[in-house]
């Protein structure tokens, strides 16, 4: 059977604060990973990510290894994973392209991974002139924002796909506002005075999620199997697998395994995994001047054009009591900063402390308390993911203010 491999380019181990701890196709983009994405557009596994030697041993549960093999066999697929395809099969060809670049190619002939190690090699330059080109639909991301840039249209999109078997009644005691669809699993859970609000786009909630009365689910919105939404506001998000969401909520991406369990503001932003977010953390998500907002890259800072934009939230990121956080903040991950006083727009990977004092966090510790919380879901820091992370550790970026 063919299989897929995912390939991070150069540009996408660019994307922080996620690429430093997670291949990029393990991300989310609209409804779904971008791994799942390709999956359901081609048909086919997954068998792993061509990325940064650093993130080999990467584990998490259901997703795909780190290639280690020094060849992609023959007749498999490499998709770059800056390309986000519909979920609708993709066109028949063993060329696949949008917007004149090459988002996938199938190949002829054996590839040794080496040529991919360092990201630089576009698979334009790997498919041979001759052979047929075909189509596909999607979107590329060229920066980590436009994650949430193309969040509302891409969840339109996806959950009518994805919920296309379900039913579509209303739940007994809930309130039902708009047109757009309204998708329950078997098995997910609603308590009266929810209101689904799909006037501007649809709802889908997968078997095990719960929404808690007084809940205002504002589409499109996606809340994935195991999480948890309460009585507040949650307007355009993707909310995926084991997340506990409280507080009000616009324009947002949990990755997974999140905590946002208390009052306050996020809007604009997306959450790695095992991010947690003190009670009353607040984002601000537009400038007081209504300008155009800035982001930190690792190419320096970068003008992005929007005007909405909150906190780039990295895998294991903290956050303390009533910490604010202003327009266009990253934090690193493995951060943990708290105080009443606003940090930087960037705090760099495994900062530790508030503003005026971050100093570098104690790997050990850091170690220590990811397997506390991760245990608390039923997970385990295995041995290879302790590796991995220390691999990121000794690769984290700096950032000077």
């Amino acid at each position: 059977m063919s299989a897929i491999y995912l390939y991070d380019d150069a540009r996408a181990r660019t994307f922080e604060p996620f690429a430093l701890t997670r291949p990029i196709g393990e991300t989310r983009a609209g409804a779904l990973l971008i791994r799942e994405r390709w999956a359901h557009a081609l048909g086919l596994p997954v068998t792993g990510h061509i990325t940064s030697t650093f993130l080999t041993g990467f584990e998490e549960p259901g997703a795909a290894p780190v290639v280690e093999t020094e060849e992609v066999p023959a007749g498999a697929w490499v998709v770059n994973t800056r390309f986000a395809p519909m979920l609708v099969p993709a066109s028949t060809g063993d060329v696949l392209t949008a917007d004149g670049r090459v988002a996938a190619l199938r190949l002829d002939k054996p590839l040794k991974t080496s040529l991919l190690r360092d990201g630089t090699v576009a698979l334009d330059g790997l498919a041979p002139a001759a052979r047929e080109r075909t189509n596909v639909r999607g979107r590329w991301l060229q920066d980590v924002w436009e994650y949430i840039v193309h969040l509302p249209a891409m969840l339109t999109e996806d959950i009518p796909v994805l919920g296309a078997a379900l039913s579509q009644e209303t739940p007994a005691g809930t309130v039902r506002i708009g047109d757009h669809g309204l998708f329950i699993e078997e098995g997910a859970v609603v308590e009266p005075q929810v209101c689904f609000d799909l006037s501007a786009g649809p709802v889908l909630l997968r078997a095990g999620s719960h929404v808690m009365a007084f809940t205002r689910l504002c589409g499109p919105v996606y809340v994935g199997s195991g999480s948890t939404v309460t009585t507040d506001r949650i307007a355009i998000a993707a909310i995926g697998d084991v997340c506990k969401v409280h507080g009000e909520v616009s324009n947002v991406i949990f990755i997974g395994h999140a905590n946002k369990g208390h009052e306050g503001f996020v809007g604009h932003s997306m959450l790695g995994r095992w991010v947690n977010l003190g009670a009353g953390t607040i984002t601000s998500n537009l400038k007081n001047t209504y300008g155009t907002v800035q982001l930190w890259t690792p190419e320096g800072i970068r003008e992005t054009g929007m005007q909405f934009l909150g906190t780039m939230f990295g895998d294991h990121a903290k956050t303390g009591i009533g910490l604010k956080l202003t327009t266009g903040t990253v934090i690193g991950a493995g951060a943990n900063v708290y105080g009443t006083v606003m940090p930087p727009k960037a705090v760099a990977p495994w900062g530790w402390g508030e503003a005026g004092s971050l100093a570098a966090y104690r790997v050990e510790k850091f170690l220590q308390v990811a397997e506390r919380m991760m245990a608390r879901r039923h997970v385990t820091l295995s041995d290879s993911s302790k590796k991995q992370l220390l691999a990121s550790y000794e690769r984290r970026w700096r950032f000077e203010s």
